[in-house]
């Protein structure tokens, strides 16, 4: 599978609950690549959890230090990159994502209600309805995501590991386009 993707990055998109982290750390060990969440990198250089950069430093700014986070991870190879839910929503981000091989873990409100209900660190889920507020993010974020290289929809009933079955299987279907692509822009 190494081979086939080339070293090429692959960055894991969706909304919050769609099992970014959990699938990618396990897509890194199947293409023996190193894993990144950009969530804990943009902890680890503010010293700040994700609530406390939402509360003392807004929004704006959590989401400029996670495109400088993008844009370190883009120039690395040979990695899974879980990225925060937001990701897609500013247009400089998209140049980074294209640095590889885009993947969109589609979840539907019912499975993400299901695995946040209890989170309370989640900045953006701060709300009353949990349901309202995700379908309101998913309609606004879908367009992006759907602009994914693959989108695998996920049931509440598949595993982690089904996940990555699923996108080891489809990786074919789209790498090797992708890749004439950019070895012709070269």
């Amino acid at each position: 599978m190494d081979n086939l993707l080339q070293g090429v990055n692959v960055f894991l998109i969706g909304m919050m609950g769609s099992g970014k982290t959990t699938v990618g750390k396990k897509l890194a060990q199947r293409l023996n690549y190193r894993f990144f969440d950009s969530d804990v990198l943009v902890e680890r250089v503010t010293k700040q959890s994700i609530t406390d950069i939402f509360a003392t430093q807004g929004e704006e700014t959590f989401r400029d230090l996670e495109s400088q986070v993008l844009s370190e991870l883009s120039s690395c190879t040979k990695s899974v990159i879980a990225t925060g839910g937001g990701i897609v929503l500013k247009p400089i981000n998209w140049s980074y994502l294209h640095h590889g091989l885009i993947v969109w873990l589609d979840a539907p409100v019912s499975v993400l209600s299901k695995r946040l209900a209890k989170n309370k660190t989640r900045p953006l889920l701060q709300e009353t309805d949990l349901g309202l507020k995700l379908q309101s993010l998913l309609e606004e974020r879908r367009s992006l995501y759907a602009q994914s290289d693959l989108q695998i929809i996920i049931d509440e009933h598949q595993t982690s590991e089904d996940v990555v079955e699923q996108i080891l299987e489809l990786v074919p279907t789209v790498i090797q386009p992708k890749l004439n692509i950019s070895q012709e822009l070269n």
